[in-house]
């Protein structure tokens, strides 16, 4: 064979005619003679081996030519013949490679057959891959039917077909088939076409699933044997790039590939190529649409997943993309780093450069929680928390990096929230220290052992030797000076007399020396003293006297170098014998030995302090974070709350301090509207308390009780109530530990096993929880509940006894809801019994805990016992009477309650005293009384008298019989309507004797209630005489109870309420009166509508906690349209600033609510201003202003802006002080200003304009101009130009100054001159005026906007000086407001407006 086979660029070159020895295609067979010849290519085949390509090449390209045309079994054939001849190839040639006998000719055939099949099998494998790509996207927007079956089929076939081809390729090229080629150098045409193959295949967007895992590591192999043995390095590099770009599902697939490539096959190389490539993209070029950013961020957060050590060496390249602007890169990068740092750069045996390295990776990483970018942020909180579980977190850096996670806890991205809140999970989880103890029980160890640390420094530096600077070390410095002097010395010199008397000196100097050691002693101390002319002198001098001395010996010949020899030996001589005799002596083995011992301890020491100083920050930052997140779990994001209710479990699970506070705080989160959020609070209390872990079915029910009773200890009753809900779900559910639990309950309550009083309430309180679910859980066990808690020993622990009412309240129908015939048990049941036996009895005892015990046993008697009244007249009678008698045994009978008693009145006019605790406790017990009596009649005679009314009607439906269809057709409306108003008349009647009994019965002479009355009005009235705290604090809140029962009565003493709350000097009596008048309010609306100002008046009390419930009060009273809002609201809006954080919030959450209502902010908002700017108030303007800017934030409507500006600058005109001014001034600045609003503030130009020069009001308005000026459009932006130039015009020059005669001539034509304008303010239109209701005052309507001005200071009929007294006098019923106090204003309260009545 002459020929060579050359693999062309394009599949037509084939056909064209060649070059000398080329090999040109001489018959491309036509479609229908295809099967015939492939027949004759497979006879071949078996019968020559895979060399029959050289003759049957031509059928291979004939279907190429017509792939579009030819069927698809043709097809399939062909690819079928080839990967057999790739394969024989791969079979034959190993023996061929290795023999040295093959002649040029067999080694051209066998080349060109490598070449040919290979040429074909790569084109044929691109031409099915675009085909059966096409099909599948025909079959997927197809509808189905047989085209589409056929399709789907055709597609599962060419996958496993794709997969041999690939693995026939490998097994090919994997041989060292380069020997063929001359020189071993293969063409990279052939390389190519190999790799355009593998290349188009990875084009299918398919190619990542799961499903074409097999094609894919083939596909990788095939590359990877290429870019090993036939130099594709640089191409797979480009091509890998090119791909990404265009391919966003490639970022996985190359990822897998590279980390392949450089492990298995060893080309590391490859790795830095493509990163290579990646950094010099250019900030511009990524930012570019198209320029596949996402996928090279995609490819290097994965590669670095994959091989983190190779990316080591080519990080330098990578770190310029962090000051990009492409946010995808930073991220990409930084999680690059993160991987590098959890499994390269981590553990203790790194070198000092490899510790260099990572800390500066840890640098970097700090640097980006501050990113500018969200997403950055939240992915580097999350590469922090990979690193913290992978504990590879240096420690030195922990409270660092904690530190700025507790910081990014308020960042305003959520997904930077949630990411520092798993961030700091991960800080609790996998912490070193000991998260158990808080930061105050370490700072006393940390200051005992820093007190000691300090003690051993003290120490050792005492026991250190002095420093000694060596003498060998001063002659080197002072040796130039003195030489200097040396030589001025021996120069000669004309001074005679003062030679001589230096001679004569220094020979006195010698002649006092004893010998030469003494003068050479003195020499060196002037040498010490830098007195270097006197040692010269003295030496030379010396050599005279002491010619035959050893020290001076040297000075024979005099030099300076001889001079300075002996100086030098004089100087240094004594200390180097010194240091020569200690070097020679040995050490001390006992005191290197100490030595030793307490540099160790103080190491030790230091460690300690160190790590008590770590911990102590870690429990800081721990508590900070604590605090914060808690806060979060009322937050309106579900995924934020989630996030919060998952770190306060991980909390409580490892036991930190504190950590129950959350806890505690997310259960009321389980009536949570958000089934998400209920469900995650469900879980969490589920995962901590309900899945107990034990060996017996005994211990996990042991440790479920201890679980939830450690949180029922010391809860607030609203705890309780939550828990209720969550304990309820658990009892509900069939599960094998309740019969259990509720053993071990009854155990610790009976006190079976020794148990602390909190966790006997705690189980008693359980089993409450458990009876809602079944009752029979306590209905059957009243005997035991009875004898435990209420027995003899009732009066000892009145908090049990009181915890084991409320259990068995929840057998009640009240509590549970349930509907027939009441459950009720006779009077003369155990259970009221030991009931009124032990209110009775504590009515005479001090017991503090009595009264609480006593509200629910009373609630007990109404709910659950037939007749209550009854029971409750004959417990007064006894209570009344067991205090009478402890009076008559201490000798002393008081009159008020001998008459109580309607026994003889003692006339003897002795001092009257009682037990004012104890009559405290009997006036609590008849207001508590009064309440539940009016409670009984309201709710459960009603609904009983409702009851039997419908069991009536059932039951005479029933013996009626159904009448005939067609009559009851005919008639059916008027039916329905005539048994409505029958139900609605039958329902009237009712409630008319319900208020028929309250207002004649209740309170009648023969009540016993009504004789109780007096004395609560006489205590109330007299607080002169009736000081005591507690008797104040009952009489006033029973007195609040009575007033519940008839409107006569709460109008009779409504006015001796209101002078309690407004002169009673215990805040505890104040706040009660706040709570007892709002829920008269609620009952008798027109009664308490015009003290409703008295009421607002309470918001600046004094005391916070009169303060909190005054704020609490209303805000229900008004959010339930109960009261209007009036200006009075006023007073909510100072409390915005108040001092107290929690009354602040519950102002806050005041407005909050009202903003929700249509316009009701907006409609107080002038009122608001009118009164806040009053200066007879006096607030700050920083105050005004901080209020101002909470309440505007509630205007967000274009329509209630532009009217706002308007009122306001007509309040200008009514404004008297300068202050008043800048608040309307500050006040329009803070409106979010539109154009329609600034074009309403031109045309109210007149009304501000002549206040401008004052800076207070022209300051305000520029920054409106500045913040209208932002964004806005040419037209607008020239507007609101012309409109600063003006303002500035005004504030600098004065407004007479700045109108011209055309401004006056225009306004004279426009109506009258300009101060007419000035002086005029527009009148509302007609149809708006309205009067204010209750108020005769026709001015009101023919002003404009009057409403809104800051009211004068009305001239007020003189009051009464009203004191309380304190002498003995007996008629002190005067002490109430006077008559002249008293509103007069009896207008019913509307519950709706007139226009919403009208729309209706």
């Amino acid at each position: 064979m002459s020929w060579d086979f050359f693999v062309p660029v394009c599949v037509g070159d084939l056909v064209k005619t060649g070059g000398i020895n080329q090999y040109v295609v001489q018959d491309v067979v036509s479609p229908k003679q295809l099967p015939s010849h492939l027949n004759s290519f497979k006879a071949a085949l078996r019968s020559q081996g895979p060399l029959c390509m050289l003759e049957h090449f031509d059928t291979g390209y004939s279907v190429l030519q017509h792939c579009n045309t030819v069927d698809l079994s043709v097809k399939e054939d062909t690819l079928e013949l080839l990967v057999q001849v790739v394969s024989s190839l791969a079979v034959s040639l190993p023996s061929l490679l290795l023999s040295t006998s093959v002649s040029a000719a067999d080694r051209k055939d066998q080349l060109n057959a490598v070449k040919m099949s290979v040429f074909l099998l790569c084109k044929l494998t691109e031409t099915l891959e675009s085909d059966s790509y096409r099909q599948s996207i025909v079959t997927a927007t197809g509808k189905g039917g047989k085209k589409g079956k056929a399709g789907g089929e055709g597609l599962l076939q060419w996958d496993s077909e794709r997969e041999r081809v690939l693995q026939a390729l490998v097994q090919l090229l994997q041989l060292d088939i380069r020997s063929l080629w001359n020189l071993s150098l293969v063409e990279e045409e052939f390389i190519s076409c190999v790799t355009c193959c593998c290349y188009k295949l990875l084009e299918n967007p398919t190619i990542g699933h799961v499903k074409s895992k097999p094609t894919r590591d083939g596909i990788i192999h095939l590359l990877g044997v290429l870019i090993k043995k036939y130099n594709h390095l640089l191409g797979a590099s480009v091509k890998v790039i090119q791909l990404l770009q265009h391919f966003e599902q490639l970022s996985s697939v190359f990822a897998q590939a590279v980390s392949v490539w450089s492990t298995e096959y060893g080309v590391r190389a490859i790795i830095g190529e493509v990163i290579r490539e990646i950094g010099q993209k250019s900030s511009e070029e990524l930012a570019r649409e198209g320029s596949g950013v996402k996928a090279f961020a995609s490819f290097l957060s994965e590669l670095s997943g994959l091989v983190p050590e190779f990316m080591i060496p080519n990080i330098s390249v990578l770190i310029t993309h962090l000051e990009g602007e492409s946010h995808s890169m930073r991220v990409a990068v930084c999680e690059v780093l993160g991987d590098i740092l959890v499994r390269v750069l981590c553990g203790d045996g790194l070198d000092e450069s490899v510790k260099a390295d990572r800390d500066r990776f840890f640098d970097t990483l700090q640097e980006h929680l501050h990113d500018t970018h969200s997403h950055v942020r939240a992915r580097v909180l999350q590469v922090y928390t990979r690193i913290v579980n992978s504990k590879a977190l240096p420690l030195c850096r922990y409270s660092e990096v904690m530190g700025l996670a507790v910081g990014r806890l308020m960042d305003k991205s959520i997904n930077v929230v949630k990411s520092a809140i798993q961030l700091l999970a991960a800080f609790i989880a996998h912490n070193p220290y000991s998260c158990k103890l808080s930061s105050a029980d370490l700072k006393k160890p940390l200051e005992k052992e820093t007190a000691k640390l300090r003690e051993m420094k003290e120490k050792l530096e005492g026991k250190a030797p002095v420093a000694v600077i060596k003498a060998s070390e001063l002659w080197a410095a002072m040796e130039p000076e003195l030489l200097v002097t040396v030589r001025a010395e021996l120069e000669p010199t004309s001074e005679g007399e003062k030679e001589q008397q230096e001679e004569e000196r220094g020979v006195e100097e010698v002649k006092e020396a004893e010998d030469d050691r003494a003068t050479a002693v003195q020499i060196a101390q002037f040498l010490r003293v830098n007195k270097y002319r006197n040692a010269v002198r003295l030496c030379l001098r010396a050599h005279s006297c002491f010619p035959e001395s050893e020290i001076f010996s040297s000075l024979s010949t005099l030099t300076p170098e001889t001079l300075m020899d002996t100086l030098a030996l004089l100087f240094k001589g004594s200390d180097e014998d010194t240091s020569e005799l200690s070097q020679n002596l040995p050490p001390t083995p006992q005191k290197e030995g100490e030595k030793e011992g307490e540099d160790s301890e103080l190491k030790k020491q230091e460690m300690l302090v160190q790590y008590l100083r770590d911990t102590e920050s870690f429990a800081l930052q721990v508590e900070r974070a604590i605090s914060i997140i808690n806060t979060m779990l009322y937050w309106k994001t579900t995924s934020v709350v989630q996030e919060a209710v998952q770190f306060c479990v991980t909390v409580c699970e490892f036991s930190v301090a504190d950590s129950l506070s959350g806890v505690r705080k997310m259960l009321p989160l389980v009536w949570s509207t958000d089934a998400t959020i209920k469900d995650a609070v469900v879980q969490a209390y589920r995962r901590l308390y309900l899945n107990p872990q034990g060996d017996t079915t005994r211990v996990k029910a042991q440790t479920l009780v201890d679980n939830l009773s450690e949180l029922m200890v010391d809860a607030s009753l609203g705890t309780i109530q939550c828990l209720e809900e969550i304990v309820q779900e658990f009892f509900g559910n069939d599960s094998t530990l309740q019969s259990t639990v509720v053993q071990v309950l009854w155990e610790r309550f009976t006190g079976k096993r020794e148990t602390p009083g909190l966790y006997r309430r705690a189980a008693v309180l359980l089993l409450g929880m458990a009876a809602r679910a079944e009752r029979e859980v306590v209905l059957s066990n009243l005997d035991t509940l009875c004898s435990v808690a209420l027995g003899e020993k009732v009066t000892e622990d009145f908090l049990l006894a009181r915890d084991t009412v409320i259990t068995i309240c929840s057998i009640t129908d009240h509590v549970r809801q349930s509907k027939g015939a009441p459950f009720r048990l006779p009077q003369d049941h155990q259970l009221f019994t030991c009931l009124t036996q032990a209110i009775a009895e504590g009515v005479v005892m001090e017991d503090p805990h009595w009264q609480s015990f006593m509200e629910q046993a009373v609630r007990l008697l109404y709910f659950l016992a037939e007749s209550p009244d009854q029971l409750c007249s004959r417990l007064l009678q006894r209570s009344a009477r067991l205090l009478s008698d402890q009076i008559a045994e201490g000798g002393e009978v008081n009159k008020d309650v001998s008459q109580l008693q309607g026994g003889s009145q003692d006339s003897d006019e002795q001092s009257e005293q009682v037990n004012c605790v104890c009559l405290a406790q009997l006036l609590a017990l008849c207001g508590c009384v009064a309440f539940w009596q009016v409670s009984h009649l309201e709710r459960s005679v009603s609904s009983e008298l409702r009851r039997r009314r419908g069991e009536t009607e059932e039951r005479e439906e029933k013996e009626k019989g159904p009448s005939s269809k067609a009559k009851q057709a005919a008639n059916e409306s008027a039916v329905e309507e005539e048994l409505g108003l029958i139900g609605a008349s039958a329902e009237d009647t009712e409630a008319e004797l319900i208020r028929k009994i309250c207002e004649t019965e209740l309170l009648a002479e023969e009540n016993l209630l009504c004789a109780f009355l007096p004395l609560l009005v006489k205590v109330c009235s007299s607080p002169g005489r009736y000081s005591h705290p507690q008797l104040t604090t009952a009489a006033c809140l029973a007195l609040s109870q009575y007033m519940m029962i008839s409107p006569s009565v709460c109008e009779e003493h409504i006015r001796l309420l209101f002078t309690v709350l407004e002169r009673s000097t215990l805040p505890v009596v104040r706040a009660n009166a706040i709570i007892a008048l709002g829920d008269l309010t609620v009952r008798f609306p027109n009664i308490l509508e015009p003290w409703t100002q008295n009421l607002y008046a309470r918001l600046s009390d004094e005391v916070p906690s009169v303060r909190q419930t005054a704020v609490t009060v209303l805000t229900q009273l008004v959010l339930k349209d109960v009261l209007k809002v009036k200006g009075q609201v006023s007073e909510v809006a100072v409390l915005l600033i108040d001092p107290q954080p929690h009354i602040a919030s519950l102002a806050l959450n005041f407005f909050n609510e009202l903003a929700s209502k249509d316009n009701a902010i907006y409609n107080l908002l002038p009122d608001i201003i009118s009164r806040l700017s009053d200066p007879e108030r006096g607030m700050s303007a920083e105050d005004f202003n901080t209020i101002m800017k909470q309440l505007f934030s509630y205007i967000t409507k274009e329509r209630q802006t532009e009217s706002l500006v308007e009122k306001l600058c007509q309040r200008f005109r009514t404004a008297k002080t300068e202050r008043q001014w800048c608040d309307l001034a500050v006040s329009l600045s803070l409106l979010s200003m539109c154009e329609r609003g600034l074009k309403r503030l031109q045309e109210c130009w007149e009304c501000y304009s002549d206040k401008l020069t004052e800076p207070g009001v022209y300051q305000p308005l520029l920054s409106i101009t500045a913040r209208l000026r932002r964004g806005a459009k040419p037209q607008l932006k020239a507007q609101v130009d012309e409109f600063e130039k003006r303002l500035t015009a005004v504030h600098t020059r004065g407004l007479e100054n700045v109108e011209s005669p055309e401004m006056e001539e225009e306004n004279q034509k426009e109506g009258g001159s300009s101060e007419k304008t000035v002086l005029c303010t527009p009148l509302p239109a007609r149809g708006r005026t309205r009067s204010k209701r209750g108020q005769a005052k026709p001015s009101v309507s023919s002003r404009s906007d009057e409403s809104f001005v800051t009211p004068q200071k009305s001239r007020k009929s003189k009051k009464p000086v009203i004191t309380f007294s304190s002498d003995e006098e007996e008629d002190e019923e005067d002490a109430v407001m006077a008559e002249s106090e008293t509103p007069k204003v009896t207008t019913p309260i509307a519950r709706t407006s007139r226009r919403a009545r009208l729309r209706h």
